[in-house]
Parts: C-alpha cells; sequence; structure tokens
C-alpha cells in the first residue's frame, strides 16, 4: 500500500490537496494521512477544521513513499514552521515529494527544486526564499514533474494528481477517465 502525507498548517487551501487524497484512497487504495505542526487542528481558508493523523515532528521517512505540502497563506509569513530539513530527508531518501501553491516555497527554501524542472504560482513567489533553482522554473498553468518531485500553481489540482499518480507508476484507464472529466468543464467555461 502506498503511504501518502500531506502536510497542512493553519489556513491551508483545502481544494489543492483533495483531489490527490480522494483518487489515491478511493481508487487506489492509498494511506492517507494529514500531519500539522504539533499535530494540532487547524482550519483551512474554507472554514473546515482538520484534526491531522500526526505532528510534524512524528513524521517517520521510513514509513512514506509520498510527502505533500498543501499550499496556504501561512507560507509566506513568519509562522510557517521550518520543514526544509525534513525535505531534505525525503528527498535524499527518494520519497516523492510534491508541493503545490505555496507549497513550492517550502521546496524552494529547502533546496529541492534546484536541479529539477518546477512551476509555481509565479516565478516571484519563489524567488521571495532566494532559492537556487530559478534556471529550471517552467512558467506553465499545469503541473510539472521531474526526478520524482511534482509541483504546480494553486489553480491546477487535476494536473497536480495526474503528474503524482504517474510519477508513482500509476497510469491506467481510470485515471485518464477522471482527468477527462474535469477536463470537460473547463471546455464549457465561457
Amino acid at each position: 500500500m502506498t503511504r501518502a502525507i500531506t502536510i497542512i498548517c493553519e489556513s491551508f487551501a483545502d481544494w489543492e490537496t483533495a483531489l490527490i487524497n480522494a483518487t489515491a484512497r478511493a481508487y487506489y487504495g492509498f494511506d492517507c494521512r494529514f500531519a500539522a505542526p504539533k499535530g494540532a487542528p487547524v482550519t483551512s481558508m474554507g472554514g473546515m477544521r482538520v484534526t491531522p493523523d500526526l505532528a510534524l515532528e512524528e513524521i517517520r521517512l521510513d514509513e512514506v513513499d509520498l510527502l505533500m505540502v498543501c499550499g496556504g497563506t501561512v507560507w509566506q509569513s513568519d509562522q510557517a514552521p521550518d520543514i526544509s530539513a525534513l525535505l531534505r530527508a525525503a528527498r535524499e531518501r527518494n520519497i516523492v515529494l510534491a508541493g503545490i501553491c505555496d507549497g513550492t516555497r517550502m521546496l524552494a527554501k529547502a533546496g529541492v527544486l534546484d536541479h529539477v524542472r518546477h512551476t509555481s504560482n509565479s516565478a516571484e513567489n519563489l524567488l521571495a526564499v532566494n532559492y537556487a533553482g530559478a534556471a529550471h522554473y517552467q512558467d506553465v498553468p499545469h503541473a510539472v514533474a521531474d526526478q520524482r518531485v511534482i509541483t504546480a500553481p494553486g489553480s491546477a489540482p487535476v494536473s497536480f494528481m495526474a503528474q503524482i499518480l504517474r510519477t508513482l507508476g500509476i497510469d491506467d484507464e481510470n485515471l485518464t477517465a477522471y482527468i477527462g472529466m474535469h477536463a470537460a468543464e473547463h471546455n464549457k467555461v465561457r
């Protein structure tokens, strides 16, 4: 069973990792868990109150296949937990790492994006953390996967989900149908 942990903090962007967690758990049998600083309950930007499964400090990387950083306003503030050491250690273990929206800032801050193609909400969003990977930034509206690292702007939860699953070796008819279902909505928007 694939074991996934999503890092969430106060005011996390609840829609950004909802698709990957729901799809991975319901259709592919992942063990999806959530971690927050000190294991304390957090409230999403949408007002959803979540009691995490574990504290950030309790994450055991030998029990993780996928580690995701959900976006949210905290990552641009002084209240953001410093998870750089955790992310570097996960990268050294070849654990799939994923960040969406401002969660990409933490990957950049940890040095994870220094040598891989990546994206975010904007190039300026990452330059604010003074990282060394600007030459690898991709200015695209969808998720980017490279060397087991997946990044996406906050507006791309569908391609974020797809790239994570593909990186984990899942690319079947169910995934194609699910992507098609979500893409159909955007073909009708005027």
